[in-house]
């Protein structure tokens, strides 16, 4: 069986007392495309500059590539392609010039070059402004030209955050169709704030909370979680809370008001049983006015807004 694509051992980052990455562990096989969530100040950048070899770990282990991020950072580097949030690029060269000048420090074979660069930038779509200043760029544009440098080593692993930032909605589905394209061929982790782009394309999510790896599962095991009813009645939340509890198959209920003598209601049911009518019913029987009875499956968002609030 061969080793995962990236493989992370209790990875710490301190700041003082600030735990930013505190005892993380996963691993991701080789071709497996993952979406890397969680708010602003979570981990997530610390997280990916530690396995991209630009900042050390304080304790823990991480291997990319099969490759020590400590101790074999170059052996790392010759098999990472990274797109860090702000791209750094260089505004007084062409994008060609730029890129060339990328490939020769990356060590692409002199006489694959020019169709390794070719294909980077018909991949990225980036080839109409081939001939153009990096500084007359857009911001969309620049992060494509990130990307293709990125790609320009063919690397066995891509670490991109952020990629979608600065795109406009036509841009964003190119670079998402490119990212999707791109798995199989190369381990791409990504992170992102539009779950539901994340939701469009990948496999797998990882969410981590204040630095701690609080989710990571497959997208198709958050659609077979059980469904959940919403309901609107007229009626003490309180009271309609304790009479959903006493459903059969219910296995929670939370309950909110909603304003002028209103509640709602999210009655979670502990199987893969729709119990509208069976809610519905209890509620007119109390001669309670109802006025919205949906049925909720479990997205993405549902997950992350759990993670992300419910855990402080």
């Amino acid at each position: 069986m061969s080793s995962p694509a990236i493989r992370v051992h209790d990875l710490c980052k301190t700041y003082g007392s600030v735990a930013a990455v505190d005892h993380v562990r996963f691993e991701i096989p080789a071709g497996e495309l993952v979406g890397f969530l969680g708010l602003n100040g979570a981990g997530k950048t610390t997280t990916m500059r530690i396995l991209t070899t630009f900042m050390p770990a304080s304790s823990g282990y991480a291997w990319v590539a099969g490759y020590d991020v400590m101790y074999q950072s170059m052996d790392v580097r010759r098999h990472l392609g990274y797109l860090p949030e702000s791209v750094p690029l260089y505004p007084e060269m062409r994008v060609d010039e730029y890129l060339t000048a990328r490939a020769k420090l990356k060590r692409v074979d002199r006489t694959a070059r020019p169709a390794r660069l070719d294909y980077c930038l018909d991949r990225c779509r980036i080839k109409t402004v081939r001939q153009r200043l990096i500084g007359t760029l857009s911001k969309g544009y620049r992060q494509r030209v990130g990307l293709a440098d990125a790609l320009l080593s063919d690397p066995k692993v891509l670490i991109l955050d952020e990629p979608l930032s600065g795109l406009d909605p036509v841009q964003q589905e190119e670079t998402l169709a490119t990212i999707r394209d791109l798995s199989g061929q190369h381990t791409v982790l990504f992170s992102s704030h539009q779950l539901g782009d994340v939701e469009k394309i990948c496999d797998r999510v990882i969410v981590i909370h204040r630095g701690r790896i609080e989710f990571d599962d497959r997208l198709t095991a958050i659609a077979r979680r059980a469904p959940h009813v919403l309901i609107e009645v007229k009626a003490n939340a309180d009271d309609a809370a304790k009479l959903f509890r006493q459903i059969d198959g219910v296995s929670s209920v939370t309950a909110t008001p909603a304003g002028d003598g209103w509640a709602k209601l999210d009655v979670h049911m502990a199987h893969d049983k729709d119990l509208r009518e069976v809610v519905a019913r209890k509620a007119f029987e109390k001669g309670w006015a109802v006025r919205q009875l949906d049925l909720r499956r479990e997205k993405l968002e549902d997950t992350f807004m759990r993670v992300a609030y419910q855990r402080g």
